[in-house]
């Protein structure tokens, strides 16, 4: 084969570029003339144009006290995708990040990172899901302290479209790698008498290849893989390809996943045409993934295969492709009912919605602290013992599901049989057992993750078995949910949550203010009769909290979040409290503007409230830079305890004042700010 024959490894930049360049969106810099209107948070360090080079870099010898430079974009308005092409390089060691600002939002979405230094330019394409919302690109770029270490970008295109999409004819090939290979790999080819003979639409131009010319060994596999997608997308893949000696090559279309799970999505007929055949197959990818295409030749006869006009669309191309499924029909919190679930006809019902108010006793639900929650119990029944079975909805097959609830025992002393969770088909044929509680329960509500796949339709089914009255005592579960993926991957916090499993996301202790601070622990607190058994998220994680014996009566304990750019739509505060103890303090959350001006109150809770941790929802305006912050006041005794955990900002206004309480304790001390 002839043409042009250049292999794919890393970047190419000296490929000659053929045909019309795809129209360049605002945002588009290259940085010749300037910086196209991006500028240097004040905040952080200085980016500097390059005279030389035509970049922008940050070095580490010129950011003196800051560790980061931070690039802004105008502010854009594309309402349709998009996608965000960076030429860029890491030199010595270092990390570049690109974040999504919302126009109105208190925070920034991050959608790529990058860490691995080269000695080359390296590109990263990044997709912009179409949004009516204006935004700004933020580049982060943190080089690591010492000589030698710096972060350049030398080009940023945006173009419409999706970041899979490449017809190869600019020098970038749109972010496609190849898996280096030493025998097979995929090249550009094409000229101007393009070989294999033309491509779909006309005589000019450049695709992809890989020939088997050079193979020397059975199965040697090339594989070239799309930039890895990074918002969830759905809808129709479309391709040309044009392969020689079909019988000595294999050629197959993959997905790959974060976690290098392959799934074969297309593979040529038996009988292929010959010359350039266009494919359309339909692609689900609500998690970062991507596509892979790869061609394994058994000799060095085995022919060719080439590759172009790679295209995606939003709608599926084929009329019989099952709609994107919805798994959030299985979720419930059993606050309005047993949702979509049902038990087993039996002479009587062995699941029961209960409810707890708040005290210092009985585990209230896992979802409020005071809402519902659903148990199975001998004293629902007629009969000395029980077999319920809780029956979940429907699911469609060959999709991965990623199921998480919780569950929390008290009372039995044998848990052999207390709680399983079967997967059943449509006939409610059991088909896998794929979770079983192992353990004794600490009373606490505890986190179960499991993720599995059927090719049939499925339904989760929850057992529990008493075989007697004296050994049983009551299996409770809440919060069934239910979303597409791996567990694995869907687990993780976006920016305004905080569950504390990794640290302290940000939070500083007030050294000016307070004689204390908040801790980060796991499991129950040293003092008997106060402080949570476990955290809220899991039952086994970490929370904050603040050590009543390492305090005198009246010391306070500020943790404040970092600084929030302010938004001129209203916020949601959302975030759980734990306050057990008879010599319970206060609990508050305030506003601190970044003007100075005095802490506002905006939430107070006084004295004990539940053994059970309680959901807080705060609604607050501020569109100036500001703090909340989490002031924690110690009772007159040591039984003091509190604790705070999993905080969540989001749009306002909360959810309907009638579902939760504002504040609790004595309401004459609302509007006192304790000193």
């Amino acid at each position: 084969m002839s043409g042009a024959r250049l292999a794919l490894h890393g970047l190419l930049l000296l490929c000659p570029v053929l045909g019309v360049q795809h129209q360049l969106l605002p945002g588009t810099c290259n940085f010749e003339l300037g910086t196209c209107g991006y500028t240097s948070d004040p905040e952080y360090g200085s980016w500097s144009i390059n005279e030389e080079g035509h970049l922008i870099t940050v070095d580490s010898a010129f950011l003196k006290n800051q560790d980061q430079a931070v690039l802004v974009s105008p502010v854009l308005e594309q309402e349709d995708w998009s996608c965000v092409r960076l030429v860029y390089q890491i030199t010595g060691g270092g990390s570049l990040k690109l974040h999504l600002r919302p126009d109105g939002d208190n925070f920034d979405y991050p959608l790529w990172t990058a860490s691995r230094a080269s000695d080359s330019w390296l590109i990263a394409s990044v997709d912009l899901a179409n949004t009516t919302t204006p935004y700004q690109i933020l580049l982060e770029g943190r080089p690591e302290r010492g000589s030698g270490n710096s972060v350049a970008i030398f080009e940023i295109h945006i173009v419409p479209g999706y970041c899979m999409e490449c017809n190869f004819e600019e020098h970038h090939l749109c972010g496609y790698s190849n898996s280096w290979n030493p025998n097979v790999n995929w090249y550009v080819g094409g000229s101007v008498a393009r070989e294999p003979q033309s491509n779909n639409n006309n005589q000019r131009g450049y695709y992809m290849y890989v020939d088997s010319v050079y193979a020397k060994h059975f199965q040697e596999v090339a594989k070239l893989a799309s930039p890895m997608t990074t918002v969830p997308i759905a809808g129709c893949l479309s391709f040309y390809y044009n392969r020689d000696q079909e019988r000595g090559n294999i050629f197959s279309v993959f997905t790959r996943d974060q976690l290098g799970h392959y799934e074969e999505i297309w593979r040529p007929g038996v009988y292929a045409t010959s010359g350039w055949t266009q494919v359309s197959v339909d692609i689900k990818a609500p998690h970062p993934l991507e596509v892979v295409f790869e061609v394994a030749f058994n000799g060095a006869r085995g022919g060719y295969v080439a590759i172009d006009d790679i295209a995606f669309s939003p709608e599926f191309c084929h009329t019989d492709t099952e709609p994107t499924v919805d798994p959030s029909i299985a979720n419930c919190d059993f606050e309005n009912g047993l949702c979509l679930y049902h038990q087993e006809w039996t002479e009587s019902k062995v699941w029961s919605i209960m409810s707890v108010k708040p005290n210092a006793y009985r585990t209230g639900d896992h979802t409020t602290g005071t809402g519902g929650f659903l148990v199975a119990n001998t004293r629902f029944t007629l009969q000395p013992g029980y077999v319920g079975r809780l029956h979940g909805p429907l699911l469609p097959g060959n999709h991965k599901y990623c199921l998480r609830f919780y569950y929390l025992l008290h009372g039995f002393r044998k848990v052999d049989n207390a709680l399983f969770l079967y997967i059943y088909d449509e006939n409610n044929v059991a088909q896998e057992k794929v979770w079983s509680l192992t353990d004794t329960s600490r009373a606490v509500w505890t986190e179960v993750e499991i993720t599995y796949m059927k090719p049939m339709f499925t339904k989760v089914v929850f057992v529990s078995i008493c075989k007697n009255f004296w050994e049983c005592g009551l299996a409770a579960i809440d919060d069934i949910t239910v979303s597409l993926g791996d567990c694995q991957m869907t687990a993780g916090s976006l920016p305004g949550q905080c569950d504390f499993e990794g640290g302290v996301c940000g939070y500083i202790q007030d050294k000016r203010e307070d004689k204390a601070d908040w801790l980060r622990v796991r499991g129950h607190t040293p003092t008997s009769f106060t402080g949570p058994r476990g955290d809220h998220t899991t039952g086994v994680g970490y929370f904050m909290y603040i050590e009543a014996s390492l305090m005198r009566p009246g010391d306070k304990a500020r943790l404040l979040t970092s600084d929030l750019r302010g938004s001129s739509s209203p916020q949601c505060l959302v975030f759980y409290h734990h306050m057990y103890g008879s010599g319970t303090g206060i609990l508050s959350v305030l506003l601190r503007r970044a003007d100075g001006q005095r802490d506002t109150l905006l939430w107070r809770s006084r004295g004990e409230q539940s053994v059970s941790w309680m959901r807080a929802m705060v609604d607050y305006h501020c569109d100036v830079r500001h703090q909340i912050v989490f002031e924690a006041i110690r009772g007159p005794t040591l039984r003091s305890d509190i604790a705070i955990d999993d905080i969540h900002f989001k749009r306002g206004p909360c959810e309907d004042p009638g579902d939760v309480i504002p504040y609790s304790g004595f309401s004459e001390y609302f509007n006192e700010i304790e000193k």
